[in-house]
């Protein structure tokens, strides 16, 4: 019998005392996709790097091909035909893509120089073949975040390795784009490629996987195939109970209009959107990427230029030119990045939490420490962030628990209108249920939510509307009654 491509046994981690990963196994076979499956802090990241040489194993074994393998850094692990596609992108912004998805080993012409001619072609051929709409050449800073995951699973892709690990791939990514993901991961299983693939959406992995193993509170709990297991049974076992239902909705839309939007446009690919939303209503703005979603967030919270368009909010018309401005009106934005917009890693959670309303935690010119702890700390209840202390360093947190600093911040500034882009980005069905939870609570209390997302479940589920955008322009409107996944596509394609 031919051996697995990988097998984990065991595996054990501790940082600190504290186990990370208690019982770290699972298997792999050729040709096959294996969901990774657990919560935010389940174990799947630390499984993952330690496979990886990234760290090292207390205990347990890793076999390749049926052969016990030790790697002791990622190099080793890719010479062994195993490559990462990483949650975290790292890319190198003043580099070209194809720089990038070649970086360290670079073709070479006479006298040692980088034959980029070479490099290029060699880039821009597996970018087209992976159907990616990129230039090879386009700097990396020029890039949307989508687009730059699209250059990190290209890069994983470049390696030809026999095992892929995809950590989180499409949490940038539309539907569409990951329709074209799915198909590379397709031909990569009829040449015998095996995938480990882990997400939070599970409609991904019913689609796209073939075995799953479920990690908690990083120990396995169980593993089988796709096919033997129902949606309700694998939440279950990621979240350990029974989760009655997946969104949570209680919100009921009032007849006042809160921010009516006319004839917007700007200079990052807005053009004559108009749309409404009322006290009590969550409206869902969907689209495929490029269809200028987020650029309406960017323009109506004044990040971009202003280049005509009414905005009346609350009844009052107004022009808002700096984040600062929209702060002071109402509005409030969680942007698609939480690392790389939403917060500063480096900082506490309490820093995190009172950085939006410093002007109002401060005694004269000095600020103060008691009203930023209890900030913080009615916040964190709030929300239910899982902190041993507001002065642990944010980066320390889950994903999950991450993206509550991120709105705790912003519900500290108490906002009228919430403008969420991507709000359930990479974290887990739990976390999920409760975002959607703050979500309702806060329409049911009187304000409006304007919720962008690329899941047509989530926006089915919790959507009291939903705006279409395609190129820049409003597609269609859908009402409650009307929305369905095949709605939301035919009108964004």
């Amino acid at each position: 019998m031919q051996p697995k491509l990988l097998e984990v046994g065991g595996v054990t981690k501790s940082f600190g005392g504290v186990a990370a990963l208690s019982n770290g196994s699972f298997a792999l076979e050729r040709g096959s996709v294996h969901a990774l499956c657990g919560g935010n802090g389940a174990g799947k990241s630390t499984l993952l790097s330690i496979i990886m040489g990234i760290q090292a194993r207390d205990s347990g074994v890793i076999r390749r091909n049926g052969a016990e393998v030790n790697f002791r850094s990622p190099r080793e692990a890719l010479a062994a035909g195993i490559s990462i596609i990483e949650q975290e992108l790292s890319p190198v912004p003043a580099m070209s893509v194809a720089e990038n998805i070649f970086l360290g080993r670079e073709p070479l012409a006479g006298f040692g120089r980088i034959d980029f001619r070479s490099m290029n072609s060699m880039a821009q051929s597996l970018l087209d073949d992976l159907h990616f709409d990129i230039d090879a050449r386009t700097l990396m800073m020029n890039l949307n975040v989508a687009k730059l995951q699209l250059v990190e699973i290209a890069k994983a892709l470049s390696y030809d390795a026999e095992i892929i690990i995809m950590d989180e791939p499409t949490s940038a990514l539309g539907e569409a784009e990951a329709d074209q993901l799915f198909a590379a991961i397709r031909t990569l299983k009829r040449k015998g490629k095996g995938i480990i693939y882990v997400s939070h959406r599970l409609s991904e992995i019913f689609q796209i996987a073939d075995t799953f193993t479920v990690f908690r509170d990083g120990a396995f709990v169980d593993s089988g195939s796709m096919a033997n297991v129902s949606r309700e049974q694998l939440i279950q076992m990621i979240v350990g109970r029974p989760l009655r239902e997946e969104f949570v909705k209680t919100n009921t839309p009032g007849d006042e209009t809160l921010l009516s939007v006319r004839g917007l446009n700007s200079t990052n690919h807005v053009r004559d959107v108009s749309f409404e939303v009322r006290r009590g209503e969550i409206l869902a703005i969907f689209g495929l990427m490029g269809s200028g979603r987020s650029e309406i967030f960017e323009r109506l919270f004044g990040l971009v230029e202003d280049r005509g368009g009414e905005v009346v909010l609350d009844g009052r018309k107004i022009s808002v030119s700096s984040p600062a401005e929209a702060i002071r009106l109402g509005l409030a934005f969680v942007t698609e990045d939480r690392k790389g917009s939403g917060l500063v890693l480096s900082a506490s959670v309490r820093d995190n939490i009172c950085m939006a309303h410093l002007p109002f935690l401060g005694v004269g010119p000095v600020m103060s420490g008691r009203r930023e702890s209890q900030s913080a700390r009615e916040m964190i209840d709030r929300f239910r962030i899982k902190t041993a202390s507001d002065r642990l360093e944010v980066a320390g947190l889950s994903g999950g628990n991450q993206q509550k600093v991120v709105l705790g911040k912003w519900f500290l500034t108490a906002p009228k209108v919430l403008l969420l882009d991507e709000p359930t980005r990479g974290v887990d069905v739990g976390a999920k249920r409760e975002i959607y939870r703050v979500m309702s609570d806060f329409a049911s209390a009187g304000g409006a939510v304007i919720m962008i997302s690329s899941e047509t479940d989530e926006v089915v589920g919790m959507a009291d509307r939903a705006v279409v955008m395609r190129d820049g322009r409003v597609s269609g409107e859908l009402s409650r009654t009307d929305l369905s996944a095949d709605r939301l596509v035919h009108l964004a394609a």
